[in-house]
């Protein structure tokens, strides 16, 4: 697989990474990305940098050493009601749009309960990717998710830092299994993101791989190597 995109990567911005953009854009060319997506932490994230970052995005170059920059947000998701941090209008001016659950922002329900809060993120038509929904931190029901993904169009990420057994994510390995297991049984493309937060690690998918092997998950259904794809379903490019 020739790798074209990243789209889940963080920079300085958010608080606790490490690299800048123009380092983040530099590494995306040395590894021949078309696509670098750069998703700051939502403003709930201790560290992390407030709303108004998100308000003068239109500075950014659209390209960078060739490689077409998509600057946006991983909002946090923070109840079971399914709330974001960030506001709509702030929402509207992102280039990659994600959302998901970290465990210093929610608070766990019923599995029913986190899981409906996801669903009720991924029928907004404002949200390209679901990310890291197998990294364990909220029990979900992942059959209900792969089938309204289908649904929606949304995309549900495999997250190769939350693979890392340096994260100690103790459910991770086997919460993903489950999820592309089911992917693989209801044809669902799915996204890989490196959640890389250092410049080194831009693209770095080497846990997905040996995940996807032991899964023998079939590369047709892997998002990353068809950029032409992964525009088109990218919700602010829909008709």
């Amino acid at each position: 697989m020739k790798v074209a995109l990243d789209v889940h990567t963080h920079t300085i911005v958010s608080g606790h990474a490490y690299s800048t953009i123009q380092e983040m854009a530099k590494a995306a060319a040395e590894k021949g990305l078309q696509i670098l997506g750069m998703a700051e932490h939502g403003p709930t994230i201790k560290g992390a940098c407030d709303a108004a970052y998100f308000n003068n995005l239109s500075v950014i170059p659209e390209e960078i050493y060739g490689v077409k920059i998509l600057v946006g947000a991983e909002i946090n998701i923070l109840d079971t009601y399914g709330s974001l941090d960030l506001s709509e209008k702030s929402i509207r001016k992102l280039k990659i749009r994600i959302a998901g659950i970290h465990h210093s922002c929610y608070r766990p329900g019923t599995v029913e309960e986190n899981t409906d809060a996801v669903i009720g993120v991924m029928k907004n038509p404002l949200i390209d990717i679901i990310s890291h929904p197998a990294d364990g931190t909220a029990d979900l029901d992942y059959e209900r998710l792969v089938q309204t993904a289908k649904e929606t169009r949304a995309m549900l990420e495999i997250n190769n830092s939350s693979l890392s057994p340096s994260r100690g994510k103790e459910k991770a390995w086997e919460c993903h299994k489950q999820l592309l297991t089911l992917c693989k049984k209801y044809e669902l493309m799915v996204i890989m993101g490196s959640d890389a937060h250092i410049s080194f690690d831009v693209a770095r998918y080497d846990h997905i791989y040996r995940l996807l092997q032991e899964v023998e998950f079939p590369e047709a259904l892997i998002i990353n190597d068809k950029p032409d794809l992964f525009w088109q379903r990218l919700k602010r490019n829909e008709k």
